[in-house]
């Protein structure tokens, strides 16, 4: 299959590098998004998103790995799709609910200066009621090596140091795969490997079901 591997703030393609190699020795024909939030809009970053999920749709079967902010790109550049949806998401990390850390850390000139309509539109709770859920299949995957208790911002709840699991949801329902990874390193991870690879493994075999 086809997959798509779409990083996150702040990283480049480089940073999926490991979970692209493990896609490719399992079988899939992994290919890279790369963007970067200073010199583009969330909107522009969408529009070119789209365009490709276009012209990879256009070769058959194809799936999505994302990871954080990588997630919202591609629930936005889903949208009212005039092409073939992905066959599955594996979301790694994605903050599907407007994250704490980003409304903090917007309240900063230098995440505002690096992160621009990107982290602004995460910092929004009110962007979040205009995204719509995703139509495609998914597999979230949580990271939960961050600190908890007292001093902790998310208190009790586990979490990647930058999303608690209730972040990664875009449903309460929604069933949660966890790692004891960090955000900007759950990518790499064997077991967030492992995850991704059966996902992939339970879509073929679903869509062979179907086609059997």
């Amino acid at each position: 299959m086809n997959i798509l591997l779409i990083h996150g703030l702040g990283r480049t393609p480089l940073s999926m590098w490991t979970m692209a190699n493990s896609l490719q020795k399992a079988g899939h024909h992994p290919t890279f998004f790369g963007y970067t939030s200073v010199l583009h809009s969330f909107d522009e970053i969408t529009q070119r998103l789209r365009f490709q999920l276009r012209s990879l749709s256009q070769l058959g079967p194809y799936g999505i790995v994302s990871h954080s902010l990588g997630g919202i790109l591609t629930r936005a550049a889903l949208t009212s799709a005039d092409f073939a949806t992905p066959t599955h998401i594996v979301m790694l990390a994605p903050p599907n609910q407007s994250p704490l850390a980003a409304r903090l850390a917007n309240r900063l000139f230098p995440f505002r200066w690096f992160a621009r309509q990107c982290g602004h539109n995460m910092a929004t709770p009110a962007f979040y009621t205009q995204l719509p859920a995703l139509a495609s299949p998914y597999t979230l995957i949580a990271g939960t090596a961050g600190p908890t208790g007292p001093l902790s911002p998310f208190g009790n709840e586990p979490n990647d140091l930058i999303l608690s699991i209730s972040e990664v949801k875009m449903h309460p329902e929604d069933p949660l795969l966890q790692v004891p990874a960090l955000h900007s390193f759950i990518m790499n991870h064997p077991i967030a490997k492992q995850y991704t690879l059966e996902a992939f493994a339970a879509a073929d075999s679903a869509a062979l079901t179907e086609t059997g």
